[in-house]
Parts: C-alpha cells; structure tokens; sequence
C-alpha cells in the first residue's frame, strides 16, 4: 500500500542557499528551510552559520526538543551539566526543559542544521530576525517574543569558563 499525502500538505524544495535569512545575536544566523506549515506541525528545519567567536545565551526551551547536526567548523554544546564539542557530521539532541548554549568552539566559521520537533519555535527565529532587520534591538521586546514562545533565558554558573576556555564573545545584557 502507498501513503498518500496529506491535501494540506505540498512538495516544498529549497534549493542550496534558498530560504530567507535573517540574524539572531552576534556572529550568528539563522537560514529558514522547512517551516512547521510545511510538516503540519511535526518539525521545522532551519540552519546556524557561527562566526569565529559566536555564543548562543543560555536559554531553556520548554515547549520542543531540539536535534543539531554539524556541517562545517566546530560547534561546542552545553545542556545542564553535560558538554560536549562536535565537528562536520556530528549529531545532538538538546532535550526542553534543559539549560543550554552553543557557540563556535574553533577558529573557523561553523554551520549547523537545526531540527526542531514539534514545530513553532522556528517563530520565535522569524521574529527575531525580524527585530534585528528593523533596526537596534529592544530588550523588551525580545522578553516578550521569549515569552510567546516558552524560552526562558538563564545565567548558568558554567557560563564564564565556557566564555574563557574557548574566547568568545560575551552576550549582550539578557532580556528580562
């Protein structure tokens, strides 16, 4: 027996290098692919170029976990009490309800594809990317995007070893 698809649901291609593009904090980007419309709500995929030095702030999502698979560079992976840095190839599930960063832990630009499961915080991206587009960054209205989408920032004790060790760059003031 064959699936059929679903009426709602159409063949989507995203050619290499297709779909909007947008900034999230320094040094990083997200390049949206698959949205969760796309997927009837089951995923969204999007992408993460690094620039040598970039941090992802601590954060925690409550809502989806996250799967990250690392194309190019090296990208360092922090939840809870567990670290771990991977190259191209590599894969990682950061489970929600778990403080975690990420950030660029070499000397060269890194990218990396997100899958995000159940879909929705690919919003949270779009808004974001939004702000930076129009123009310097409103704290608060980063906290009130966080908030719609169930991200609560944090300051975790492990965060300025992880900031020395591998030279980053400090995140800007926290929202909130």
């Amino acid at each position: 027996m064959v699936a059929q698809a679903s009426p709602a649901m159409a063949l989507k291609v995203v050619r290499p290098g297709g779909g909007r593009i947008g900034r999230l904090g320094p040094g990083v980007g997200v390049h949206f692919k698959i949205d969760g419309e796309d997927t009837g709500g089951a995923l969204a995929i999007v992408e993460h170029p690094f620039d040598v030095g970039a941090l992802v702030r601590p954060h925690v999502h409550t809502r989806e976990d996250e799967i990250s698979i690392v194309l190019e560079g090296s990208i360092g992976f922090r939840s809870e009490d567990q670290e771990a840095v991977l190259g191209p190839g590599g894969y990682i599930i950061k489970p929600r309800n778990q403080v975690h960063a990420m950030w660029n832990a070499g000397d060269t630009p890194a990218r990396m594809i997100e899958i995000i499961s159940p879909a929705g915080f690919e919003g949270f991206f779009r808004g974001f990317a939004d702000l930076n587009d129009a123009g310097p960054i409103d704290l608060a209205k980063v906290t009130e995007l966080a908030e719609a989408h169930g991200l609560p920032y944090a300051d975790p004790p492990w965060l300025s070893d992880i900031i020395a060790r591998y030279g980053l760059t400090p995140p800007p003031p926290r929202p909130g």
